[in-house]
């Protein structure tokens, strides 16, 4: 491209942006927004979401594992999809807010410290429970259909780091395959277990029976 067709497109580009300066300054004159587009995006970040409410009553409190506890032992019931999703753990702490259109919003606002657990999902007095280190604790519904889950299923589960606990909120469920080989690992391991502690006292015994049954037979024989 030679240089005039290059001169020329310059031209052009300053006589477009002159031209845009013209008109926003007949847009700020006419309106008094300085830049309307810049001015959009700042009022859709200052703008409440439909999930934040614009007033309404705001609580703090404690999860128990199923419900929200205020300060004044006050229970509100805390969405179990929301709790099974966001893996909440009893302990952690909330914040609700009720909205003047009685829509309640829950938030987590302060988790604890958590621990992971493996155990196996089971069912007791018609509750889902996961058997884990020698206790059960239970589980949401919820987050046993969220996961699809099933009685007999091992599982990881998130637990408080410290005191203890009634509930346990699913982390995952483990593969089949994976279970199974790791059971038979440990069927494999205490089957061989036992058999070394089975063996290990015949040997001991045996040669002391062995030795004292000739003796006992010729002392009798040489009277």
């Amino acid at each position: 491209m030679s240089d005039d067709g290059l001169l020329h497109i310059q031209e052009l580009l300053e006589s477009a942006q002159q031209s845009l300066k013209t008109a926003s300054a007949l847009l700020r004159e006419l309106t008094g927004v300085a830049d309307p587009m810049k001015e959009r995006l700042v009022l859709r970040a200052v703008r409440p979401s439909p999930s934040a409410p614009i007033s309404g009553r705001m609580i703090e409190g404690v999860f128990d594992g199923q419900n929200m506890i205020d300060s004044t032992g006050q229970s509100y019931p805390v969405p179990a999809n929301y709790a099974s999703k966001s893996k909440l753990v009893e302990g952690d702490g909330m914040k609700l807010t009720i909205t003047d259109e009685g829509k309640f919003i829950y938030k987590q606002i302060a988790p604890i410290e958590r621990r992971i657990v493996k155990g196996v999902l089971i069912q007791e007095d018609g509750q889902y429970k996961v058997l884990a280190e020698g206790k059960s604790y239970r589980v949401l519904l919820a987050s046993v259909t969220f996961y699809r889950a099933e009685v007999g299923d091992q599982v990881t589960s998130l637990l408080p780091s410290v005191g203890e606990a009634k509930w346990a909120a699913i982390e995952a469920v483990l593969p089949k395959h994976l279970a199974e080989a790791a059971a038979r690992d440990a069927v494999a391991a205490g089957a061989l277990e036992e058999e070394d502690g089975e063996l290990t006292p015949i040997r001991d015994e045996a040669p002391a029976d062995e030795d004292e049954t000739p003796k006992k037979t010729r002392k009798k024989k040489a009277a």
